[in-house]
């Protein structure tokens, strides 16, 4: 099981390409293993297949069912967290890599697509920063300055090609691009079997030992893979308990989507400085339509229940701007991993020598997903890697901008491990209950039995399920989440089905039994 065993489809998933992968049933041997099946890992996969090296892929779900499935594969070079921030955070420079590495992204699925003749309606098109109805002149006035300081392509534009509501003077950033993902994935995955790499689906991680040499994977089957190097792509990392969770913040983030007359909505690449903020694309629909698919209303995973008014918050955003969107015909969620400096950590992981990882995409999971990928394969071979230092994992938080994010991160944390042993003030909003006759069939809510709080679940057969609502990760308590039906750990990322089963690292065991 995986994150695609959520509530929620999204469109991605819904005529995702059939990858044939099979459990792992044997001990296996590679030059190099890698955890986690969606765009950083068959990417990371993908590049050293081409230089020859023998690879394994494993992932807890199907192959490229993962988090990856659940984006709306914007291929921006432009950043959510503005280049202004990079440049007050890390400097110019560093802030004119990070550009580079974006492109590079872009430009790099580009010419997979057209060397491996992979059609997943990959399309160059304009990308649009607009100002929020309460405002956002002044900050697009700095983030042009910083674009320019820096060598970012974009100028002004008097509207963004919204239908209806006047965007007013807006940032036009030229040659983004757009992709169907899990298509984009299915082609990877048939690159990387022609090349004699070993896809196993439904072969989850639980525990790795470094030795000198090479590393050793041990899986939920029993069996064993043995290689040169490992590489982590797991969304949150599985392969350490701390260094990298302290510095990233795990965040959910919602997606309305519904069918428009074909060409009605420009195919263009939108984003407001609303914080949480919306973003915008389509895709082919066939048989006259578009997709017009749009996101937002972010929140700190596990630290909400209104999901039902944060998607009816973008729906009623998204007819304002654009008339012709009616119901909506599809929605979804995801989670990103908010890094406290807003760069992602790609390389080598801190204090080992052969295992790398790749994580803290935040709302670029795409192209900081390809990104990783062209920065670790460098390393394993021996090269040189053009953003290492950039990406490195061991790098510190910096800055005051970065440090305030770093201890809203750990705040949230003790927080949350408060709550073994007092009520919080918003409880009864997190699902707090005092017996399971007050559920309904398909819900869930926490509930305390003397000293222990318990994960209870409603079944729609009316059968009740409780486990322990302690994360087994690091022992956070999990809370409900009404839209995906099931368990979310604020503290790290951590998803667990209904019946307690992981969904999603970095924890690797069920919830306990109660």
């Amino acid at each position: 099981m995986n994150v695609g065993d959520e509530h929620s489809v999204s469109l991605w998933m819904k005529d995702a390409p059939a990858i044939d992968a099979p459990r792992l049933s044997a001990n296996e041997q590679a030059d190099v293993v890698v955890v986690g099946a969606g765009i950083a890992g068959l990417s990371t996969a993908y590049e050293l297949s081409r230089l020859g090296k023998s690879v394994i892929v494993i992932d807890r779900g199907k192959i490229g069912g993962g988090m990856t499935a659940r984006t709306t594969a914007h291929l921006a070079s432009e950043v959510d967290d503005y280049y202004q921030v990079l440049i007050d955070v890390h400097g110019e420079e560093e802030a004119r890599r990070y550009h580079e590495s974006q492109v590079a992204a872009v430009n790099r699925i580009e010419a997979i697509c057209r060397d491996e003749g992979i059609e997943c309606d990959f399309h160059r098109l304009d990308g649009y920063y607009i100002p929020s109805e309460g405002g956002g002149g002044d900050l697009l006035e700095m983030e042009f300055q910083a674009c320019r300081s820096i060598g970012v392509d974009v100028e002004w534009a008097d509207r963004a090609p919204l239908p209806g509501l006047d965007s007013g003077r807006c940032l036009r950033f030229p040659n983004q691009g757009r992709f169907h993902p899990t298509r984009y994935l299915a082609g990877l995955a048939t690159a990387i079997k022609a090349r004699g790499g070993r896809l196993f689906a439904d072969t989850a991680y639980i525990d790795h030992n470094e030795e000198e040499g090479g590393i050793t994977i041990e899986t939920e089957t029993g069996a064993t893979i043995r290689a040169a190097a490992g590489v982590f792509a797991t969304n949150s990392p599985v392969n350490d308990k701390v260094q990298l969770h302290t510095k990233e913040l795990p965040m959910r983030t919602y997606v309305v989507a519904a069918r428009v007359p074909k060409g009605s909505a420009p195919d263009a690449l939108v984003w407001d400085t609303l914080d949480p903020y919306h973003y915008v694309r389509i895709q082919e629909a066939g048989e006259g339509n578009d997709w017009l698919i749009v996101g937002g209303e972010d929140h700190r995973s596990g630290e909400a229940m209104d999901m039902d008014a944060r998607l009816n918050a973008i729906a009623e955003w998204t007819r304002r701007r654009y008339p012709q969107f009616g119901n909506v015909e599809i929605s979804w969620s995801g989670q990103v991993l908010e890094t406290v400096d807003f760069m992602p950590f790609s390389g080598r992981n801190p204090g080992n020598e052969n295992i790398y990882v790749h994580t803290g995409d935040s709302g670029q999971g795409i192209t900081n997903g390809v990104a990783g990928a062209l920065t670790i394969v460098p390393l394993i071979i021996g090269e040189d890697s053009r953003f290492a230092e950039l990406l490195d994992p061991s790098r510190k938080p910096h800055a005051m901008e970065s440090l305030k994010e770093f201890a809203s991160g750990v705040a949230g944390a003790v927080k949350n491990f408060a709550e073994h042993v007092m009520p919080t003030d918003d409880e009864p909003e997190l699902g707090e209950i005092t017996s399971a006759d007050q559920l309904q069939p398909g819900q869930g809510g926490i509930l305390r039995r003397g000293a222990k709080k318990l994960a209870v679940y409603k079944g729609l057969d009316g059968g009740v399920t409780e486990r322990l609502a302690v994360c087994t990760h690091v022992g956070c308590i999990v809370h409900w989440n009404p839209y995906e039906r099931c368990w979310d750990c604020p503290c790290h990322g951590s998803q667990f089905a209904p019946d307690g089963a992981v969904l999603n690292g970095p924890a690797l065991t069920p919830l306990k039994e109660a």
